[in-house]
């Protein structure tokens, strides 16, 4: 089992933060007053000068910790919640989590079962919908964590076991979301092989056949040849990142959406679908540069809806193999990030060194696609020896058209 610290193992924390004097001592420390080492440290000083058993401390100010962290995810309901760390890590945004149960609720769904519910966001949001749930967890102190977690709502309660044994009787939806990772020597481990998941995508398939209504949180490299004839998929970008692929079945499954890219920003949820499959998807025009180019949002790109975006927007690819696309005219689209072209420097180091310094460039900003090269290390290659006066500020895409490399410079719309 993973460990916290040394030999303080998770189960020990637990003990110890549930004990009287740790629960008590948590409810007294707000989040913020560990946001910096210096900080923390000073508060572990000041609680063990106070005579608080060091146990009790060391799991008291490691569950502050992850409270501040869950904070990104969560915003101010996280300081409420029991935590460990691959639960934090792996655990859905409440926003996203709402959209989940949303899913449920139109398609009528009564008692959910939540199959591998970690620290139960998902199950917060399915009972906050007024649904019953049932939600599942194999590891024994994520399960406690759980359990706490869910102790406002009734309609709501908690089984430590697996999910492949889970009794089903009475249950009419299905909410999972697997293991992706699994431990090596210590460390955790990413895993992309659907079967290698914990529960596998084959068992989501058996409980589809079975009748049930079921909705499967995967990670967004899911690959389209792993997705079921019978399922929707789901891509979703959380404020330009991507954090997850959701496959829906039965009654969870829209009707005509094959594939979709649910977009998040500050002006609220945008969708781009399409009824066809990626394979029966039209090519998409390629052609030369014109005076703005656009970098589609990340789960346009994992849903390959590049063509769909074109289809709405207009415009070209300027390679069939990048997803850069070109357009005549500045447009507003929430599903891409638009550029104006000022010129066009070939890929050469010295010269782009160069051209750095002749513009007095102090930033810059550099994206990339089809060319191997990491933006950071060219950046501090393309500053190096830059004057502190340099106060400038420009952006560059790197592209490879065809054998060519190519460094537009731009500004963003």
């Amino acid at each position: 089992m993973a460990q916290a610290s040394n030999d303080f193992t998770l189960i020990e924390q637990f003990a110890a933060l549930l004990s009287e004097d740790g629960w008590k001592l948590l409810s007294t420390i707000d989040p913020s007053m560990v946001a910096s080492k210096d900080a923390a440290w000073a508060l572990n000083e000041k609680l063990r000068k106070e005579g608080h058993d060091p146990k009790v401390v060391r799991a008291v100010m490691a569950q502050a910790e992850l409270r501040f962290r869950a904070r990104v995810k969560f915003g101010p309901f996280a300081d409420s919640l029991v935590l460990t760390p691959a639960g934090l890590e792996q655990a859905t945004r409440l926003t996203i989590a709402g959209l989940h149960a949303r899913r449920y609720t139109n398609a009528g769904s009564t008692h959910v079962a939540d199959l591998g519910c970690g620290i139960g966001t998902d199950s917060i949001a399915l009972a906050s919908a007024g649904l019953q749930v049932t939600a599942v967890e194999l590891d024994e102190t994520t399960a406690a964590a759980t359990t706490l977690n869910l102790m406002p709502f009734d309609n709501a309660k908690v089984i430590h076991g697996s999910a492949e044994d889970t009794d089903l009787t009475g249950i009419d939806g299905v909410w999972l979301d697997p293991a992706r990772r699994t431990d090596v020597k210590g460390s955790t481990r990413r895993l992309f092989d659907p079967e290698a998941f914990s529960p596998p995508l084959s068992f989501v398939e058996k409980l589809v056949d079975s009748g049930l209504d079921v909705g499967v949180k995967l990670g967004p490299g899911l690959p389209h040849e792993a997705i079921p004839e019978n399922a929707e998929a789901v891509w979703i970008s959380d404020h330009g990142s991507v954090i997850e692929a959701c496959l829906w079945f039965g009654k969870l499954k829209r009707k005509d959406i094959a594939r979709a890219a649910l977009v998040i920003d500050k002006d609220g949820a945008h969708e781009l679908s399409s009824a066809d499959t990626a394979e029966n998807d039209q090519p998409a025009p390629v052609g030369d540069l014109q005076a703005h180019i656009y970098e589609p949002d990340g789960a346009v790109i994992r849903s390959h809806l590049i063509s769909t975006l074109l289809e709405q927007t207009g415009g070209h690819l300027l390679d069939e193999h990048i997803a850069y696309f070109t357009h005549e005219q500045q447009i507003s689209t929430p599903f891409a990030r638009g550029y104006k072209v000022l010129a066009v420097h070939d890929y050469n180091v010295k010269k782009l060194r160069s051209w750095v310094k002749s513009n007095g460039i102090g930033t810059l900003d550099i994206k990339k696609r089809g060319v191997d090269v990491t933006p950071e290390e060219l950046r501090r290659i393309l500053l190096a020896g830059t004057p502190k006066c340099a106060k400038n500020k420009a952006t560059l895409i790197l592209a490879r058209l065809g054998d060519k490399r190519v460094a537009f410079e731009v500004i963003p719309h």
